[in-house]
């Protein structure tokens, strides 16, 4: 008795093991779901054997009905596939009349009790109406067939009748030499029976909340013995106990015995949650993976319509440029945006700010002073070009011999000659064109007397920016153009973004 108190003991505290690390364990799936649960099960028990009266499922007159009880902790690996790790312990008890023993010829009215059996398998489990029905249908009914393996403690008594010689008595396995039942009985000590045993049943569930289902098991358990009942056909005999302490087969079938029993079911896990009409929500909480397939929590891919496209697009584009950043309506080389005299006279030398300067004025007080300032003032100007030449005008030569004259004055000061052309020939013509007409500028200057050509930097683009349409005579004159801008030496890169610079 002490050691089945020991076993009992002992399943109790794996399951309670597996209960304390189940509770953080997840589907590593795209979204974490719960996966661990713990079954309870009561019910009745029938034995199936040589000292039952029929065969079936009907109990006799005098066979009494027995139960047992059990606990699973239950690991769902897949939507269709978990284990689960069972214990039971109850009773198992049969009776027979007119019992022959063929090795002395008499007849028994027999009963056999196995008054506290404990059982432990480990058990595969399959989702069978996931499999044949899928997802959508039953979503609250789960049948599962299981099949495991595992060990079964027992011992049992025996009470007997003679009838043959009017003969009663009994004797029980449980004494001080019991063993395992696979051939000899060996009777190693203890005082307990063990044997292989295979379960193979189905469940029937139905989930009654996030937390909680309820079902129906039936388990029909197969027993590596035919001497479960201390029996083995007819080759045993109760009084002289011939055939049932030794090995013998003859005709007799392993014992088994069933189980039908009422499962409650606790799934564990945090933020348990559970399907609503067939559709989930992954931000709701955690589905268990005992009832849900993974695969419904990942939203479906939207693909958007040409109409959608198009929304988005728009909604995406980013502000348009304002045209006067890239716009120099008097053509001073000066953006409208920064131009704070939008009208000045074509030829005109301008500041930075588009603001017309008098260059006479400037080299007579550079002169006067006799020194270059600190700071260089910002100055722009364009010399424009006859179409498809590089001869600069002499409009354009006297302007460019006051630049000299300056730049001459102010060390501080260098020159930068910026290339344009109109848009009437091809890019890689145009580009050419565009720098025919600095290397002109860059001549004339250093021809001027211009004392450090160093301070010259020269950029050319062709017909990439424009400074007016190139569908009017005016705007096509405006764009043939080499722009001058005076800057600082300390400015060391151009205000143009890209281009062709040497």
């Amino acid at each position: 008795m002490k050691k089945k108190n020991l076993y009992v003991a002992l399943l109790c505290s794996t399951l309670l093991s597996y209960n304390t690390h189940a509770q953080n364990r997840t589907y590593e799936g795209p979204n974490k779901m719960n996966t661990w649960s713990i079954t309870g099960y009561g019910g009745i028990t029938k034995f199936f054997g040589d000292l039952t009266q029929y065969n079936g499922f009907k109990r006799g007159d005098r066979e009494e009905l027995t139960g047992a009880w059990g606990l699973s902790v239950n690991k769902q690996l897949t939507p269709l596939f978990g284990i689960q790790l069972t214990g039971f312990n109850g009773r198992l008890q049969g009776a027979k009349d007119n019992h022959y023993s063929s090795l002395t010829g008499d007849t028994y009215s027999a009963t056999f009790n196995s008054p506290s059996f404990v059982q432990l398998t480990l058990d595969g489990t399959l989702n069978v109406n996931r499999l044949l029905f899928g997802y959508n249908k039953f979503r609250r009914w789960k049948l599962d067939a299981h099949l495991g393996g595992g060990i079964i403690y027992y011992h049992t008594d025996i009470d007997y009748t003679n009838v043959t010689k009017g003969i009663d008595g009994s004797f029980s396995t449980n004494t001080d030499a019991s063993s395992k039942t696979a051939g000899k009985w060996e009777r190693d000590g203890s005082t307990y029976t063990r044997e292989w045993v295979v379960p193979a049943g189905f469940a029937l569930h139905y989930e009654l909340s996030s937390r909680f289902d309820i079902g129906i098991d039936y388990t029909h358990n197969f027993v590596n013995t035919e001497k479960l009942d201390a029996t083995v056909g007819d080759l045993s005999d109760y009084v002289t106990q011939q055939g049932i302490w030794t090995f013998n087969k003859g005709d007799s079938r392993n014992d088994a015995y069933g189980m039908v029993s009422l499962a409650l079911t606790y799934k564990l896990g945090k933020n348990a949650v559970r399907a609503k009409d067939g559709k989930y929500d992954a931000a709701a909480g955690r589905y268990h993976l005992r009832w849900a397939n993974p695969q419904q929590l990942i939203p479906v891919p939207y693909n958007p319509t040409m109409n959608d496209a198009d929304s988005i697009a728009k909604a995406n584009m980013p502000k348009p440029v304002d045209p006067r950043l890239y716009t120099d309506s008097d053509g001073d080389g000066v953006a409208d945006l920064f131009d704070k005299e939008a009208n000045t006279p074509a030829g005109s030398i301008v500041s930075g700010g588009g603001v017309a300067l008098d260059i006479d004025k400037i080299i007579r007080d550079a002169i006067k002073n006799n020194l270059p300032k600190d700071e260089c003032e910002a100055l722009f100007s364009n010399i424009e070009f006859d179409t498809d030449k590089a001869i600069i005008r002499n409009a354009s030569k006297e302007t460019l011999s006051k630049v000299v004259e300056l730049l001459n004055m102010r060390t501080n000061c260098r020159i930068v000659l910026v290339g344009h052309t109109d848009a009437r020939a091809s890019d890689a013509y145009n580009v050419s064109l565009s720098r025919r007409r600095v290397d002109a500028a860059k001549r004339f200057l250093v021809r001027a007397g211009l004392t450090d050509p160093s301070r010259i930097i020269a950029e050319y683009y062709g017909e990439y920016r424009p400074i007016a349409e190139n569908t009017t005579v005016e705007g096509l004159q405006s764009n043939r153009r080499v722009e001058i801008k005076i800057l600082p030496n300390n400015t060391i890169r151009s205000t143009y973004p890209a281009g062709f610079r040497r």
